[in-house]
């Protein structure tokens, strides 16, 4: 993914900043947890397409 276009896209939800996670193709929202599929090189910017991550366990 190009990283100009990286740096201009932000949460649909929140506005806020996204982390590109090229393992899984996404563009995480840690505020929102959630996950927005990148297809084709082509981020899918849809609240109804985002997945939503899971909660992190909390250490004793």
């Amino acid at each position: 993914m190009d990283t100009q276009l990286l740096d201009i896209l932000v949460c649909p939800l929140c506005k806020g900043q996204l982390k590109h996670d090229t393992a899984q193709h996404e563009l995480i929202c840690q505020a929102d947890q959630l996950a927005f599929p990148v297809r084709d090189g082509v981020p899918v910017m849809l609240i109804d397409e985002a997945r939503q991550l899971q909660p992190a366990a909390s250490q004793s």
